[in-house]
C-alpha cells in the first residue's frame, strides 16, 4: 500500500512539475495561443489573415526554377569549358603526334646518313691501311726508316795472297748487291751504309765509298729477307752466279750465313730527297695520261 504521506505531498505539488513534460509543453502552447488571440479581441484587432497557399507554392516553385536554370546555365557553362579543355588536349595531342612522326622522319633520314657516313668511313679506312701498308713497303725497299728481320750476313774480303787482281772492287760490290736484290731481298746494307736508288757504289781513290762514305775491308753486306731461300735463289740468279765466280777467280775470301735478327739503319737524310724527280702520271701504253679523255 502507498504511504499517505507521500500521496499528499504529491498532490500539493503544482502541476508543472507532476505533469509529463510533452503534455506540459503542448498545453502551455495552446494556452499562450488562446491568451494571445484573446488579448488581441479585446484590443479590437481582427485576427490575422492567412496567406493564400497558392503564392506560397508558386514562390517555391518560382525559387526553385530559378535555381534549377542556375544550375543549368552553370552546368552548361561547365560543359563548354570541359568541351574547350577536351578540344584543346585534343589539339595538343595531335600536334604532339604530328611532331613525334615528323622526329621519327627525322631520325631515319639521320640514320640513313649514317649509314652512308659509315660506309663511306669504312672504304676510306680499308683505303687509307692500303695506302700505309704501301707506303711502310716503299720506305723499306726506299731506305727511308730503319728495318729488323731475318736474313742473310755476307762477309767479303781481299785475298790472301795479296795479289793487286785478288782485291775487292766497287764493281764486284755492286754485282753481290744487285745479286741479293734479285734474290729477294728487301733492305741491304753494306757496312752500315743503307743502299737506295740513289746509292752509289764507286772506288775514290785507293778506297770505295758507299753513299759517298769510305768503306775498308772486309766488307759486310747485310740482307734482310727470307733466309729459307735467300741463298739458294743468290746462286739461282745470273749476277749471283757472276760473284761466285769472280771469289773463285781471285781467290776472294767470300762468306754467307744465315740470321735470325738483322738490324739496318735508315738511308742518309741527303739521299732521301729528289732533287730534280716531280711527282707526275705516268702515260700508258696508247701514250694517254689517265682520266684523259680521247678525241
Amino acid at each position: 500500500m502507498a504511504d499517505p504521506s507521500q500521496t499528499r505531498t504529491r498532490a500539493d505539488l503544482p502541476a508543472r512539475v507532476t505533469m509529463p513534460l510533452l503534455t506540459l509543453i503542448t498545453q502551455q502552447a495552446v494556452d499562450e495561443d488562446y491568451v494571445h488571440a484573446a488579448e488581441r479581441r479585446a484590443a479590437g484587432l481582427s485576427a490575422p489573415r492567412r496567406g493564400r497557399p497558392w503564392v506560397s507554392a508558386a514562390v517555391v516553385v518560382a525559387v526553385f526554377g530559378l535555381l534549377v536554370s542556375t544550375a543549368a546555365v552553370q552546368r552548361s557553362r561547365n560543359a563548354d569549358v570541359i568541351d574547350a579543355g577536351r578540344a584543346s588536349l585534343t589539339e595538343r595531342i595531335d600536334n604532339q603526334r604530328e611532331r613525334v612522326a615528323r622526329q621519327q622522319d627525322r631520325i631515319a633520314r639521320l640514320r640513313s646518313r649514317i649509314s652512308k657516313a659509315g660506309d663511306r668511313v669504312t672504304s676510306l679506312t680499308n683505303s687509307v691501311e692500303a695506302v700505309e701498308a704501301r707506303l711502310r713497303r716503299l720506305q723499306v725497299t726506299t731506305g727511308f726508316v730503319p728495318v729488323r728481320g731475318e736474313g742473310v750476313r755476307v762477309t767479303v774480303d781481299d785475298a790472301e795472297s795479296g795479289d793487286p787482281n785478288g782485291q775487292v772492287r766497287d764493281s764486284d760490290l755492286a754485282l753481290l748487291v744487285n745479286a741479293l736484290w734479285s734474290s729477294g731481298a728487301e733492305a741491304v746494307a753494306v757496312n752500315g751504309q743503307r743502299i737506295t736508288a740513289t746509292s752509289s757504289i764507286r772506288r775514290s781513290g785507293s778506297a770505295i765509298e758507299v753513299n759517298s762514305v769510305g768503306i775498308a775491308p772486309p766488307y759486310t753486306v747485310l740482307a734482310i729477307g727470307d733466309s729459307g731461300s735467300l741463298q739458294a735463289k743468290f746462286y739461282n740468279t745470273s749476277s749471283g752466279l757472276a760473284f761466285s765466280d769472280l771469289t773463285q777467280r781471285y781467290d776472294l775470301r767470300f762468306d754467307m750465313d744465315n740470321v735470325d735478327q738483322l738490324a739496318l739503319p735508315a738511308a742518309p737524310a741527303r739521299l732521301l730527297r729528289l732533287r730534280s724527280a716531280e711527282a707526275g702520271v705516268s702515260e700508258n701504253r696508247q701514250g694517254q695520261a689517265p682520266g684523259e679523255e680521247r678525241r
